[in-house]
This record gives structure tokens, C-alpha cells and sequence, in this order.
């Protein structure tokens, strides 16, 4: 059975900053794109940040310049550094892995419960 356990939320003033893990079980996904999203009340999930099996990422507009996404393959787990945090960070942050082609394109096949970021200003 898969698993992702995010980890690392928490309250934290403007301006500071937060790392998040995500520890997965059940599968390796060393080898497939691995992601993090957030969803805050009455929003849609916006993805945070993606990495490819070969380490490439990408972020969101909002998020640029800030975020950081990394992986360690020999643990099965991805992390997120977080820096100038702002109020408009505050969601539900989920971690998402393995990605299957469907007709509208790459979607994760695997999601944890996500970890509360809160950020006060």
C-alpha cells in the first residue's frame, strides 16, 4: 500500500520560513516525478513545484525565487524549503508522486493528507 506522510507545517511569521518532507512507503519512486501542491479554503489546488525522474523542476509563478524543491532518492522522500514566507502561503500542503498520462496530461497518481502551513503576517 502506498503511503506519503507529509511532514514540517506549521505557524510561522512573514518573511520566515519552513521545510517540508514528504517520506513515501510502498513503492520507489526514485525514479518517477515527485510534487508538491497546496490548496487553501474555497481555492483549487495550485501546483507548488515539480520534479522530473531526471531532477528538473519547475514552480509556480507565485512561488519563485522562494520555494525550493529537492529529493533523496535513497530515502524514497521529496522536501520543499520554503523562504520569505507570506500570508497568501497559508493552505494545506500535499504531496503528490508517480505520474500517469491521461487525456489531460500527466496527472499524479499517489497524494498524502498534506501538513497545515500558516502564515501570519
Amino acid at each position: 500500500q502506498v503511503q506519503l506522510v507529509e511532514s514540517g507545517g506549521g505557524l510561522v511569521q512573514a518573511g520566515g520560513s519552513l521545510r517540508l518532507s514528504c517520506a513515501a512507503s510502498g513503492s520507489d519512486f526514485s525514479i518517477s516525478a515527485m510534487g508538491w501542491f497546496r490548496q487553501a479554503p474555497g481555492k483549487e489546488r495550485y501546483m507548488v513545484a515539480r520534479i522530473s525522474s531526471g531532477d528538473s523542476t519547475n514552480y509556480g509563478d507565485s512561488v519563485k525565487g522562494r520555494f525550493t524543491i529537492s529529493r533523496d532518492r535513497a530515502k524514497n522522500a521529496v522536501y520543499l524549503q520554503m523562504n520569505s514566507l507570506k500570508p497568501e502561503d497559508s493552505a494545506v500542503y500535499l504531496c503528490a508522486a508517480g505520474e500517469s498520462w491521461t487525456p489531460n496530461g500527466y496527472q499524479f497518481d499517489y497524494w498524502g493528507r498534506g501538513t497545515q502551513v500558516t502564515v501570519s503576517s
